[in-house]
């Protein structure tokens, strides 16, 4: 029995979860999140850009974005989709790509998966981000970095985006 809660307690040592819940509907905030039209006008914290360079939702099928800071530095992220299912989830690798090492001075974490679910909360959705580690030392890195804080400013991005919407 002290199995299944040490598995637990070891995975929720590695994840770091951020929920938020939009005034708007599931469909919404799903296309949002999945058309790079979209994508490009909110990802990222407040004064970032992004440039969507790849975007191939399926199993198997990569991601590639460039997070554009204020300064003009560039921040090249990289994922594999694992698993879509449209408007409930979806679950993708998410790394820093080639590059990053030049433009951050700290040891990036690695062996990150995304997981985003979306549910609906009567006209509202509400999109919990799961993000799991390979340890808790490079959950720690991450958060070291600022991720929550990066994630919830991109999230606020995320709500402008969808009032105009």
């Amino acid at each position: 029995m002290s199995n299944n809660n040490d598995s637990t307690d070891a995975q929720s040592e590695r994840e770091i979860v951020i929920t938020r819940v939009f005034n708007a509907p599931r469909e919404l905030v799903f296309k949002a999140w999945t058309d790079p039209k979209h994508v490009a006008q909110w990802w990222g914290p407040k004064g970032f850009t992004t440039r969507v360079t790849e975007m191939d939702l399926r199993p198997g099928g990569k991601s590639r974005y460039v997070m554009i800071g204020p300064d003009g530095t560039e921040y090249p992220v990289k994922g594999v989709f694992r698993e879509i299912v449209p408007l409930e989830r979806i679950v993708t690798t998410d790394e820093f790509d080639e590059g990053s090492e030049k433009v951050m001075n700290v040891d990036l974490p690695k062996g990150m998966v995304m997981t985003v679910l979306f549910e609906d909360v009567g006209s509202m959705t509400k999109l919990t981000l799961r993000i799991t580690h390979e340890s808790a030392e490079e959950r720690r890195k991450h958060e070291e970095m600022g991720v929550v804080a990066g994630w919830n400013s991109s999230f606020d991005s995320l709500d402008e985006f969808l009032a105009k919407a």
